[in-house]
């Protein structure tokens, strides 16, 4: 392994803080779940130090709303609302027709469900690996040509450490044959997640794309709402009163890692990295559950066979 690349930032750094000093004036971004949550902080970041950004959403209200209070916020008129619903393949279609042959130099893949009940598309996928791999991964490849002409571009992809939870399981990725479980769909996906941007680094980093996967650390957002109080008290996430445990980041704290792999001069050309709390990750013992990765999602192998599977759903859609 090359030398760890590391930073001045920890765990309880900001967006706002990593992004200071930068300037992205002239850069285009786009923030898939940019309405809320971690990636509203992300957009925020980027905004705020100059880069043109648009907002990726499902509900083009709700994003007009948070790209309005942007630009409120921060008195600048450079953040922009897409419609995108990743579970939707014409969606995606018309999004990546609508960006056309726009230079594109960052691509923040942040938007997720979790721990949702059984759930199909309409292909038959399993709705956590549909929505939050394939519609990215559907999204990355479509504005691969945009990538390019913003080269030196980044696609920054939001894994997890559930990806410890489950390795994709390629015997029977959208549970047809074993019973469901929602957190091993939600593992597998995140897995996905991470092999993914590997994928993109071993095929496209001569085309000066650099993608990483981050582990944003733990942070109570929109993504839990499939979960019922009883359960987050049963995992022990809360505290007597029901609060979040102090382990858990702001949002503005679990976007830093996202800011951090999308601008950092020091990762400038270094992809295929799993990154948590403004550092590049290192592997974990199996016993670790909270930091570091996992190998399988370090697996070559597994992330070309992912991505040759990923293609094959999209040609048969």
């Amino acid at each position: 392994m090359s030398e760890r690349i590391t930073s001045k930032f920890n765990a309880r750094s900001t967006a706002l803080e990593v992004i200071q000093g930068l300037a992205l004036h002239g850069k285009k971004a786009i923030v898939t779940g940019g309405a809320g949550g971690l990636g509203l902080e992300t957009a925020r970041a980027l905004a705020q130090a100059g880069a043109d950004v648009t907002l990726a959403v499902r509900d083009r209200v709700r994003g007009g709303e948070a790209a309005g209070a942007l630009r409120a916020s921060s008195g600048k008129r450079n953040v922009h609302v897409g419609v995108l619903d990743l579970a939707d393949l014409a969606s995606i279609r018309r999004f990546a027709d609508d960006w056309g042959d726009a230079p594109l130099h960052i691509l923040i893949n942040n938007a997720a469900i979790m721990a949702c009940p059984l759930t199909r598309t309409a292909h038959g996928w399993e709705a956590q690996f549909a929505t939050n791999h394939v519609g990215h991964f559907a999204l990355t490849t479509a504005l691969l040509p945009a990538l390019r002409k913003g080269a030196p571009s980044r696609v920054v992809a939001l894994s997890s450490s559930g990806h410890k939870i489950s390795a994709v399981n390629f015997d029977d990725i959208h549970f047809e044959r074993r019973e469901y479980n929602k957190w091993k769909a939600y593992g597998q996906a995140k897995s996905a997640n991470g092999l993914m941007s590997l994928g993109l680094h071993l095929r496209h980093a001569d085309d000066g794309i650099t993608a990483n996967a981050v582990h944003p650390g733990g942070i109570m957002t929109g993504l839990q709402k499939f979960l019922p109080l009883e359960e987050m008290r049963a995992l022990g996430w809360l505290k007597p009163d029901d609060t979040p445990l102090d382990i858990f980041k702001t949002p503005g704290q679990g976007a830093s890692t996202t800011v951090w792999a999308a601008t950092a001069p020091e990762l400038q050309g270094h992809g295929g990295l799993y990154l948590e709390d403004c550092n590049q990750g290192v592997p974990a013992e199996p016993s670790n559950r909270v930091s570091g990765y996992s190998p399988h999602i370090m697996d070559r192998d597994a992330a070309h066979k992912l991505w040759s599977v990923s293609e094959a759903m999209l040609a048969a859609a």
